[in-house]
């Protein structure tokens, strides 16, 4: 197994301040890997400099053997934005058919991601007549398209029913079966343990990166909510 993303000693600031405190991590390929912490903690931040879209201070972020936003890497990124990334006033189909064309696809490539996420029955609907939900699988659909070889997803199961969040996660290790690696952001800590492997931050720290089974063994704890925060108290020890 090879390594999809390398980050080396990443430090960000916004508004003066640092947000992201020298993370270094490395992620391999056809891989589930998790990116597990509260709300604020630093997620978001990290997903937009793996797709490149995010100024640094200092470190470096390499994806897929190039530097991260490198132009050769668009058509081989797919990410999916905690706000829906797809236009309102189009159908469910008209924008999956639409990024499709951008990539040299067609309509079969768009209609299968569609089916994919659970979208099938309202492919004709316009996406601002959606529910919240529905909104983020057509996201997720649209950035599906064309089997990238990397998916970024921030928060991608937020405001889905349990039933559909098992349907998605069961299709993200197919595609990790099929070569894909998924970089799946949550704060759902019952999600964690359907990570190959999880990436556990908190204020902008990396506590802990390991296969959820590791974690649980190293915090003496089957519990994986239990294990997160026996490591923040280690930690914390550590600091005093």
């Amino acid at each position: 197994m090879g390594t999809a993303i390398e980050v080396r000693d990443l430090v960000v600031e916004r508004g003066r301040r640092e947000v992201l405190h020298g993370i270094t991590c490395t992620i391999p390929s056809g891989s589930v890997t998790g990116l597990l912490g509260p709300s604020g903690s630093g997620k978001t931040t990290l997903i937009r400099a793996v797709v490149g879209v995010q100024i640094v201070k200092s470190g470096e972020v390499t994806v897929l053997g190039r530097p991260a936003g490198s132009a050769p890497l668009r058509s081989q990124v797919g990410y999916v934005t905690q706000a829906p990334s797809v236009y309102a006033d189009l159908s469910v189909r008209e924008n999956a058919r639409y990024f499709a064309a951008l990539l040299g696809l067609g309509a079969a490539e768009a209609d299968r991601a569609i089916a994919d996420v659970g979208l099938a029955d309202a492919r004709g609907q316009l996406v601002g007549n959606l529910s919240g939900g529905q909104r983020s699988r057509a996201s997720l659909a649209c950035a599906m398209i064309g089997e990238p070889k990397l998916l970024v997803l921030d928060e991608p199961t937020v405001g889905q029913d349990p039933v559909l969040r098992a349907d998605l996660w069961a299709r993200f290790h197919e595609l990790a079966d099929a070569g894909t690696t998924l970089l799946v952001s949550s704060h759902v800590m019952d999600e964690a343990g359907r990570c190959d492997r999880l990436l556990l931050i908190r204020e902008g720290r990396l506590i802990g990166d390991d296969t959820p089974a590791a974690i649980r063994t190293a915090a003496g704890t089957d519990d994986l909510e239990e294990a997160f925060l026996r490591l923040i108290r280690e930690r914390e020890q550590v600091t005093a």
